[in-house]
């Protein structure tokens, strides 16, 4: 088995985790089974409990573990099934030391970073090798290099490198190419500081991929590989992208970075047939049709606080060969201003999930708009119940019903906690979390989008629909369409007299990918054309 570390210098956010998602793709296509995994620094167990201010969406996993957005890239990107055992953080690894050491694991050692913190750090990646049979684990070191909290991680891919013996691992490390303005040209000395502190460390990287707004020229590459000690053919232009992140695989192959992973893995492999990769491209390049759909949402200011979201509704669009542009408009702007001024030309209307009062009346306002003009609307999660609140307040004329989240005293608690959720505690973990069955009901539009009655999702949650409503609902021309399959937890509700009006508990933007977008996703953008330019797809 082979092994490739991805780590990044200078600055955080210089895409590590699209890097690793793309070679994974490109050795993919050799044909190649691929595994990913992300370690971050963070003293959290997970970002579960994190707020999306502090670190962007949480991804949800089948076993319903909450994890760094990188691994939606991951799922994104190829076709590997991810567990919690791909997502390590430093408070998962000092719980499992500290409750080691308790349990007198460690026979009385002194319990140290080293070996203890990174032996540990290292199972972890050999666990994996051992579940996942990959013939190549890539794995990402979260934070930059030189980063206090990073130094155990560092540390531990260094033995582990020693460990697997020359040709078995591969260090890439991603750094910054800043271009100065005021000079009118890329400056190399971050890279060469950052390769620095690497080595210092004791590793010295096999590839260099520069992040840069402008194209190295050889003479760059010819500095940046005498003064970081690799090939020049090692020194990797990662541009920004022109267009979407979906180019990054035919980026990092026209610079032949998975030809020099092989040879340096020593891996004998035929070229990647990135044919329908292309395909994608082109249709977010030159699409035939567009369209405008709103994100209705609270954290709209952070890009990726509804990065999956985002994404899924590209791949909508990609499944329509039709440009989609996301407009962000924030739901306590709706609330002040009125929503014909904000939603008006509109194809479509999504409200994602969510936690937390502020901006709710401004999503119902969203929802009541779409429901009243004939609007396609999506509602995930969050989105599910402020459809279901809306429809209570001024359909049914259920005065200041509400979702015991926001009001506990409301008269007409349309949505309340889950049964299970009574006597929980503790935040980090303890939500209805990961892949659940849903049946799907036969003649519904959600069953049509589908083409199947059972299906599996993903769900993070702790409040539901309240069943004590739904007959007056159901005679109200409200449609559950999709129940767990005991019948007792609403999953899909829909509208009959309406183009498109869906909205699901669960998360189906967690399940998209650009090759495999999610049927209801590819339904919304659809329905959204058609609403806009009154001719279906």
């Amino acid at each position: 088995m082979k092994f490739i570390f991805v780590t990044g210098g200078v600055v955080s956010s210089l895409g590590k985790g699209l890097t690793a998602a793309a070679l994974g793709t490109l050795l993919e296509n050799r044909g190649l089974k691929v595994a990913l995994q992300k370690f971050d620094p963070y003293l959290n167990v997970d970002p579960g409990t994190m707020s999306p201010y502090q670190h962007g969406e949480v991804y949800v996993l089948d076993d319903g573990a909450e994890t760094d957005l990188d691994l939606g890239h991951y799922e994104r990107f190829t076709s590997t099934k991810l567990s919690r055992m791909n997502n390590l953080t430093s408070g998962q690894v000092y719980q499992k030391v500290l409750n080691n050491e308790r349990e007198g694991v460690y026979l009385g050692k002194t319990v140290q970073v080293i070996p203890h913190v990174t032996d540990e750090i290292k199972r972890r990646i050999h666990l994996l090798a051992e579940t996942s049979k990959a013939d190549v684990i890539i794995t990402e070191i979260g934070g930059t290099t030189g980063d206090i909290e990073g130094l155990p991680f560092v540390e531990a891919i260094r033995e582990f490198a020693l460990e697997a013996g020359v040709g078995n691992t591969c260090f890439i490390h991603v750094t910054y190419v800043p271009f100065i303005k005021a000079a009118g040209e890329l400056k190399t000395k971050p890279t060469q500081q950052s390769v620095a502190k690497l080595r210092e460390i004791g590793i010295t990287p096999h590839i260099i991929a520069c992040r840069c707004e402008k194209p190295l020229d050889k003479e760059l590459r010819q500095k940046i590989s005498m003064f970081c000690n690799v090939p020049v053919e090692a020194v990797i232009e990662a541009k920004d992208v022109d267009h979407s992140i979906y180019e990054m695989p035919l980026m990092l192959q026209r610079e032949r970075m998975d030809d020099l992973v092989c040879r340096l893995l020593h891996l004998t492999t035929p070229a990647p047939n990135m044919a329908y990769w292309q395909e994608i491209i082109r249709k977010l390049i030159a699409p035939q049709h567009r369209v405008r759909v709103g994100v209705v949402g609270k954290y709209i200011e952070l890009q990726d606080a509804y990065k999956s979201v985002y994404e899924a509704i590209i791949h909508g669009g990609i499944a329509n060969d039709c440009g989609v542009e996301i407009v962000q408009i924030d739901a306590e702007t709706i609330e002040k201003e009125g929503p014909a001024k904000i939603l008006k030309g509109l194809g479509g209307i999504l409200v994602p999930g969510g936690f937390g009062e502020r901006g709710t009346e401004g999503k119902i306002i969203a929802a009541q708009y779409a429901r009243e003009n004939k609007v396609p609307y999506f509602g995930l999660c969050l989105g599910m119940q402020i459809a279901t609140i809306e429809y209570a307040r001024n359909v049914l004329k259920l005065d200041k019903a509400h979702s015991t989240e926001f009001n506990p005293d409301t008269p007409h608690p349309v949505i309340a906690l889950l049964d299970a959720q009574r006597k929980v505690t503790k935040k980090g973990g303890t939500m209805r979390l990961g892949a659940m069955p849903c049946q799907l009901t036969l003649g519904t539009k959600a069953a049509a989008l589908y083409g199947s009655f059972v299906i599996q999702e993903r769900h993070r949650h702790r409040y539901e629909f309240n069943n004590a409503y739904r007959e007056k609902f159901e005679k109200a021309g409200f449609v559950f369409s999709g129940t767990s399959p005991d019948g007792k937890l609403v999953e899909v509700i829909e509208l009959t007299n309406h183009p498109f009006y869906i909205a699901s508990q669960f998360h189906p933007e967690f399940m998209s990918k650009p090759h495999q977008p999610h049927p209801l996703f590819k339904g919304f953008i659809a329905a959204a054309h058609e609403h806009i330019h009154h001719k279906p797809l």
